[in-house]
């Protein structure tokens, strides 16, 4: 009994003084919560600012995406493609004319992504996704659907500008994509996979600039196009995506998504490299394909040419994919002044080889007065090769 009585008071002690310990934590916080606090630099709690999100979970991205998004459009395109099947009697001139080969139409559906750049229905996109087609159906946040009508579009540059009957439509303001920072928050929109037309709302994907002034040209130049001084990010860019905006956090769109670089040749899924073209010089052809139809060129080098014909190419024992040849020069132009002639075949442009008409067009992005000082042609006269040098 006195055994039992001793270890109950012992436990009468050790309940009162954890009743004590108890109280006095309930009314002094533990100091440890304010110390992760107080080790913040001061760099962190500057970004913890600037990401900080209110009670309605907005910050700078979801009031960029709110701003831009009603301007995002789904395209919608058919292409009619001729194809021609062999006949079985191809080789024999005899059979052929009794069984020639045939010739097929297809009606091809193709999808992409645009914006609307001004209250009257003016709308980029990639040229590659109107290329050659015959009817465009544009979408509209709101569900409409517009006929489009292409304005103007160049395919070295693979922009193209749309026009949709209208008025007062949302838009998105360009910004200058030469003020952008690596490491900037950018964001993506469009309609990938088509899925615009579940909802009538862009897909939106959220990443950074990683890089900028990156150039496909050489063996990295895709479809004889001028991918140059692209912007690099890592936002998601898929199928579909072509043509849509790249917007910073202000709302102001900074590219136009292009391509990406996937993982492999047949899987073409987004491994987080895609690229848009910058704004900056989508914003110098918008004169020319709005009032030309097409980026008139031949002012700023004085010259007009077109491929080798093949009796042209054999008599001057050459190929015809070795270059393109001058069929005019305008009076006291660059060209004029460098001493080119018509006749004269270029083979090459700043010591890149120039197979064909699309290739040469190269030389008008590299001859942009803004961008360099001169440009170097390789000219292919008399059986024999010369360089020319063609200045502003």
């Amino acid at each position: 009994m006195q055994r039992i009585k001793k270890i109950w008071t012992f436990g009468q002690r050790v309940g009162i003084m954890g009743v004590v310990l108890w109280c006095a934590c309930a009314e002094k916080p533990p100091k440890s919560e304010n110390v992760f606090a107080q080790s913040q630099s001061p760099s962190l709690l500057r970004q913890t600012t600037n990401l900080t999100v209110t009670n309605s979970r907005e910050n700078a991205i979801t009031r960029a995406v709110a701003m831009v998004s009603p301007a995002v459009v789904g395209i919608n395109v058919i292409q009619i493609q001729r194809y021609v099947e062999r006949s079985l009697f191809d080789d024999d001139p005899f059979w052929r004319m009794f069984f020639p080969p045939r010739e097929y139409t297809r009606r091809v559906k193709g999808l992409g992504s645009g914006f609307l750049i001004s209250s009257d229905g003016y709308i980029l996109t990639n040229e590659h996704v109107v290329h050659q087609a015959s009817e465009i159906l544009v979408t509209t946040t709101d569900r409409k659907q517009y006929k489009a009508k292409v304005v103007g579009a160049d395919f070295l540059t693979d922009v193209a500008l749309l026009k949709i009957e209208g008025e007062n439509f949302p838009y998105i303001p360009l910004g200058n994509s030469s003020e952008i920072l690596i490491g900037e928050w950018v964001i993506a929109l469009g309609n990938p996979f088509g899925l615009f037309d579940i909802n009538a709302k862009p897909t939106v994907t959220v990443g950074v600039v990683s890089a900028t002034g990156m150039n496909f040209s050489g063996e990295l130049k895709i479809e004889n196009r001028s991918y140059t001084d692209m912007i690099q990010t890592d936002a998601a860019i898929n199928g579909g995506n072509s043509g849509g905006p790249l917007v910073n956090s202000l709302g102001e769109c900074i590219g136009i998504n292009t391509f990406i670089i996937s993982g492999s040749e047949y899987q073409k899924t987004n491994i987080g490299i895609g690229f848009a073209i910058p704004i900056d010089r989508v914003k110098k052809l918008l004169p020319d394909l709005k009032k030309y139809g097409s980026v008139n060129r031949v002012s700023w080098t004085g010259i007009r040419v077109r491929n080798l014909r093949t009796l042209e190419a054999q008599r001057l024992g050459i190929n015809p994919e070795d270059g393109v040849i001058i069929v005019s020069i305008t009076p006291n132009s660059p060209a004029d002044k460098a001493g080119l002639r018509v006749g004269d075949v270029i083979v090459a442009v700043n010591d890149e080889p120039i197979h064909s008409l699309e290739a040469y067009q190269t030389i008008s992005e590299l001859f942009d007065p803004e961008g360099v000082d001169f440009v170097i042609l390789t000219i292919f006269r008399n059986g024999r090769l010369y360089e020319a040098r063609l200045s502003p």
